[in-house]
């Protein structure tokens, strides 16, 4: 799911948080983005998709939201591969199937808002046990940063906020 396909939110998802991944790798989503996240989560127990965003960065998306939007995408892949529209592009499909193997998982957080980051993941974010994560509020979902790589982000995108802002705003 790119960003233009995003599911809309019913509040923009705001705030920077940084944490600390304890030893059996699972980090402590603030209460405050589960709640913006997946408003009907009891006691922060919420059921999410964690996706591969960018090297560096991962998300995690209201489930429901992201398997309505997910179906799709997928079921219009598959009427055009029964109508023979894939001619010619069937090396496009089986990348999009790989990559949609590996790109997201269903996960839980439990009643303190917490996650394990599955292994494949942590590599994708480059971190390791102890180590601190950004978790950051992106508007439709929230992100999780490896801290050097939030950093690059900020630097090449901070200077077009303004810009940015009023094109979203007109």
């Amino acid at each position: 799911m790119s960003v233009n396909n995003a599911p809309a939110a019913e509040v923009l998802i705001k705030g920077e948080f940084t944490r600390a991944l304890d030893e059996r790798y699972r980090l402590a989503v603030p209460a405050s983005l589960i709640q913006a996240l997946e408003p009907s989560a009891k006691n922060n127990a919420a059921s999410c998709i964690l996706a591969k965003e960018r090297t560096g960065c991962l998300s995690l998306w209201n489930a429901v939201n992201w398997k309505a939007k997910l179906s799709q995408g997928v079921e219009l892949i598959q009427r055009k591969l029964q109508m023979g529209k894939m001619e010619g592009r069937i090396d496009l499909v089986q990348n999009l199937g790989r990559l949609l193997s590996t790109r997201h998982k269903e996960l839980k957080l439990d009643a303190k808002g917490r996650m394990l980051i599955p292994e494949g993941f942590r590599e994708f974010l480059g971190v390791s046990q102890g180590d601190e994560v950004i978790i950051v509020g992106a508007a439709v979902c929230i992100e999780i940063w490896n801290p050097q790589k939030w950093i690059e982000f900020l630097d090449k995108q901070m200077p077009e906020f303004n810009q940015l802002f009023d094109q979203l705003a007109e």
